[in-house]
């Protein structure tokens, strides 16, 4: 039997103490209190951060938004039936992510980033934080490039450019969602990629829009986020902020996107719940006092990024519904303080016929002529006058008063002016043939011509300038050169497409 040597185990036990690696992890678990309705209130956590992820039982995350002295207030971002009080709830030391990148592309994913279009999961490896700081004034560079929505009486009169921030208002059923799936629709090869953010939508009304973008191609580069009416409301608040920070991606990659967010009233209203069911003191319309803040911090991540930084754009287009067109309301005047311009749609111009149903006079884009190529800003210079005086003499004869021959010729120029602002639904059309379409306006050529044949005469006008040789050169000049081409020549091209119209 052979003897142990104390030297030796003295040496070994100081060679497994060199070794000892100190393993210990410490975690911040805290108890649920009570929870419901999408939120659940925590104790404990001394150590959570605003908008950090939690981990619930049963595989449940959720995301801190009030830090009080004795609990935090975190809403659920999945069903809260799963979750019962006394539960352990752990911090994760993450802030709340979503995935992007190119893999987004064609597919409808909830504000998480998970797919509910059944074409299963998405490769994305890439995320970036929900809540991203806006991009400060030193990296963004004036707006100075057109989005054409194809529309020409937006391209005309309310020109939105890219990286700018125009807010969609009007009362409910007025052609507000249309008007931005149009836009999108007019993206087509002009290498915009498009996410349509869908907040409070029945499922039907997002499923009609994904249908309408993948027959017109749409699809192709763009993205829907959807947070429907029968989703809680966490992921409805959540909603437009996973909508601009995939957008943001592509604008740090030097791409143009453009977000839509439909709508923002309905934002609000579930950020008002949220507020209240967290016990935040109410103020005007039961709205928290950050309702402002809510918008703000969202809708200033729209930008155009200077040269150095690739120069990309987001440019915003959010919905806001008014209640019997008053647009003084709290929500409505706090959107209109934050964006560059509104386009107004009136109902009345709607159930006349006027569609899009736009009111020339409250609608504004205060980037202006510096989104609109040389061509379509030294052709419709007057348009919005014209408009607006036709308006004013329209309610003015209404009173059976006679009138002379300047103001009998101004009625029934404004008469031709509407009719030929008026477009079918997802029937946009190219800039250059707006150009065309408003030269003939305001030059004479449709005086003559009956008001209720004025879209046939369009249509068949575009069709003989595509066919007419000189026609169709002065189509691709005004394409390649953006300015207007001699003006004789498109009066002569005109003259002749009269001489043959019946």
């Amino acid at each position: 039997m052979s003897k142990i040597n104390p030297v030796e185990i003295s040496s070994l036990i100081k060679e497994q103490i060199k070794k000892y690696e100190k393993q210990t992890k410490t975690e911040n678990v805290g108890t649920v209190i009570t929870v419901g309705d999408g939120i659940a209130l925590v104790h404990g956590l001394d150590k959570a951060m605003s908008g950090e992820l939690l981990e619930f039982p049963n595989d449940v995350f959720g995301m801190v938004l009030n830090l009080e002295t004795d609990h935090v207030g975190a809403i659920l971002l999945d069903e809260s039936t799963e979750i019962k009080e006394g539960d352990t709830v752990k911090t994760t030391g993450r802030i709340l992510e979503v995935p992007v990148g190119k893999d987004m592309i064609g597919r409808v994913i909830n504000p998480l980033g998970l797919p509910l279009d059944g074409r299963g999961p998405i490769a994305s490896k890439k995320t970036r934080p929900l809540e991203q700081k806006a991009t400060g004034v030193m990296s963004r560079k004036s707006v100075n490039e057109p989005l054409q929505t194809g529309l020409k009486v937006l391209d005309a009169l309310v020109p939105i450019g890219r990286g700018q921030r125009e807010l969609i208002i009007g009362d409910r059923q007025t052609g507000k969602t249309s008007i931005t799936i149009d836009t999108i629709i007019n993206q087509k090869g002009k290498d915009v990629i498009c996410i349509y953010v869908a907040i409070g939508q029945k499922e039907s009304t997002v499923a009609n829009v994904y249908e309408t973008l993948k027959q017109h191609g749409a699809m192709d580069y763009s993205i829907i986020v959807n947070a429907s009416a029968s989703q809680p409301s966490p992921l409805l608040y959540l909603a437009p902020y996973a909508g601009v920070t995939i957008g943001e991606e592509f604008m740090f990659d030097g791409k143009d996107v453009l977000v839509v967010y439909d709508d923002l009233t309905k934002h609000a209203i579930a950020y008002r719940e949220l507020s209240l069911l967290l016990r935040r003191p109410p103020g005007r319309e039961a709205f928290p006092g950050d309702v402002f803040y809510l918008h703000s911090r969202l809708l200033e991540r729209a930008a155009k990024l200077n040269d150095d930084l690739g120069g990309g754009s987001i440019t915003a287009l959010p919905i806001i519904e008014t209640q019997a067109g008053d647009i003084s309301a709290y929500i409505p005047t706090n959107v209109i303080s934050i964006t560059d311009g509104q386009i107004f749609l009136q109902s009345d111009l709607f159930h006349s016929g006027v569609r899009p149903a736009i009111n020339a006079g409250l609608s504004v884009s205060r980037v202006g002529g510096s989104a609109q190529i040389k061509a379509i800003k030294k052709v419709s210079g007057t348009l919005r006058l014209d408009l607006a005086a036709y308006r004013e003499l329209e309610a003015f004869t209404q009173f059976g008063s006679d009138l002379d021959d300047a103001t009998k010729a101004r009625l029934e120029r404004g008469k031709r002016t509407v009719e030929i602002l008026k477009q079918g639904l997802h029937k946009t059309m190219d800039v250059e043939l707006q150009v065309i379409s408003i030269f003939s306006l305001i030059n004479g050529f449709l005086d003559d011509v009956k008001v209720e044949d004025i879209l046939r005469f369009e249509a068949e006008l575009h069709d003989y300038f595509k066919r007419d040789k000189q026609g169709d050169a002065l189509l691709d000049e005004i394409r390649t050169s953006k300015g207007l081409p001699d003006t004789e020549q498109l009066k002569d091209v005109i003259t002749r497409f009269k001489k043959v119209f019946v």
